[in-house]
């Protein structure tokens, strides 16, 4: 950890400490204002001396809960859903905790309004403060290069190179990359600390031997380096270890989707799509109308056959954003000379390499066609897909026969949970995504998933749509 962030987490510790006890006396004064009385217990008479008293013996009891919980490793890095994710935990564990005790120990006071309304101005106020101090800690970092990470690429790979670009033009992620090589030479590395200092290393070649890589991992830990690795597929899966025949033996766990996983993760798709196709019902109706306006022909929605879980094909909803006579449609009787011309297109203009395409400037859509395509407008009715079991909200994009045709056999990944309306490739940063970087990053997805994950991925998903809109 730098110097500046043993400051920082120092700092932290007094700032939480102070925002705990002013939500406890926020919650005191609140309750007291005649617009919540007919929400309180009538039976309060705790003077402010002694509920002072009493917030001054818990305080630093949620405070214990924040360090245990990991939330004064100070980096700059962390973002706002980690903190807010964070400190909301802490604070309801000690909630929880306080609440037994409370009932436990009735003498100290019965006000559950103060109790709930405290633990939401903790949240809200350490929040806020820990926003501030980042945003302090990040000035010095991008002006005066306070608390930077001297960091080594190791690995001379597409995939080095593209995160050399991101950690030297994005100053605010806090890393200096003081070179990159194509060694694992510890001799090599020794020169370079000696010469420029070494905080992280990250080894992105996978050509490596396991001793190379070994004697590399022993350095760092003896001379207090970070170490950090691209893993390769087979790495990157959960595992369990057993005994078997008195050796102990790995199983690899294919995704937490299955069993309770799978169920949890249909109960999420049905509650939060059914809320999301009542939310955007107004906007579908006034699309629906815009495009018959623009084009009476065809139909509004359109089916579009794409292959979905262990492989079978399923019919994908979509608003039509194309000129009819140009849909990819068995209803549209120009359905043969649609596809060559897509073909032609495809060979044309497509800007995407491997197995997917994407047509730039493509001339069959419409106007009101060009719009909802852009903000993902065209992809709504998909909510009906979801309810109807044929697709999740979060999983790997559903991808045509003719793509999935020219899948390697290992692509076939993809196809072993329901795919989704959005994922881990939709919400990554990068417009510029190859099909196998989508691939890795939709594995990863696959390998990891949690129903944080997924409602973390949707909030993204509706962030990324809104910075598309001010661009």
């Amino acid at each position: 950890m730098k110097r500046s962030e043993i400051y920082f987490s120092t700092l932290q510790v007094p700032v939480d400490f102070a925002m705990i006890l002013l939500a406890a006396i926020s919650a005191y004064f609140l309750r007291g204002l005649d617009i919540f009385q007919p929400y309180v217990s009538r039976v309060f008479n705790l003077a402010l001396s002694d509920y002072m008293q009493f917030a001054l013996t818990v305080a630093p009891f949620f405070i214990l809960i924040l360090a245990i919980e990991g939330l004064y490793r100070m980096r700059v890095t962390r973002r706002l859903w980690q903190e807010l994710y964070g400190v909301t935990r802490a604070i309801t564990i000690g909630l929880i905790i306080l609440m037994i005790a409370v009932f436990l120990q009735r003498e100290w006071f019965s006000s559950r309004f103060v109790i709930l309304v405290a633990w939401a101005l903790a949240v809200l106020y350490v929040v806020v403060a820990r926003i501030i101090i980042q945003r302090i800690q990040k000035w010095y970092l991008v002006n005066r290069g306070v608390g930077v990470y001297r960091i080594l690429l190791i690995g001379t790979n597409q995939r080095m190179y593209a995160l050399k670009r991101l950690l030297t033009k994005q100053k605010e992620l806090g890393y200096q990359v003081v070179d990159q090589i194509d060694t694992a030479s510890v001799t090599r590395i020794k020169e370079i600390r000696e010469k420029r200092g070494i905080d992280e290393i990250v080894v992105g070649d996978p050509s490596f031997t396991d001793d190379e890589q070994e004697k590399l991992f022993d350095y760092c830990q003896i001379n207090n380096i970070t170490y950090k690795y691209f893993p390769t597929m087979l790495q990157t899966p959960r595992f369990t270890m057993n005994i078997f025949n008195g050796e102990p033996i790995i199983e690899f766990q294919h995704t937490p989707l299955d069993g309770w996983g799978k169920v949890l993760k249909r109960g999420f798709d049905i509650v939060a799509g059914f809320g999301l196709t009542l939310l955007f019902s107004p906007i579908m109706l006034l699309i629906a109308i815009l495009i018959k306006l623009e084009d009476p022909d065809g139909p509004i929605i359109y089916t579009n056959e794409r292959v979905g879980e262990n492989g079978e094909k399923i019919p994908v909803f979509k608003f039509r954003y194309m000129q009819w006579k140009w849909c990819i449609n068995k209803a549209n009787p120009n359905f043969d000379q649609a596809l060559a011309y897509e073909k032609q297109l495809i060979a044309e203009r497509s800007v995407r390499e491997g197995p997917l395409y994407k047509i730039k400037d493509d001339p069959r859509k419409t106007r009101v066609g060009a719009f909802i395509e852009r903000y993902s407008l065209d992809e709504l009715p998909q909510f009906f897909n979801v309810l109807r079991g044929e697709m999740s909200l979060v999983g790997p994009r559903p991808h045509q026969k003719r793509e999935v045709e020219k899948y390697n056999e290992y692509h076939r990944r993809l196809l072993t949970i329901r795919p989704g309306i959005t994922g881990m490739a939709q919400v990554s940063g990068r417009s510029d995504l190859n099909f196998e970087d989508e691939y890795r990053l939709d594995v990863f997805y696959i390998e990891n998933w949690s129903l944080w994950l997924d409602i973390l991925i949707c909030f993204k998903t509706a962030g990324s749509l809104i910075r598309r809109r001010r661009n």
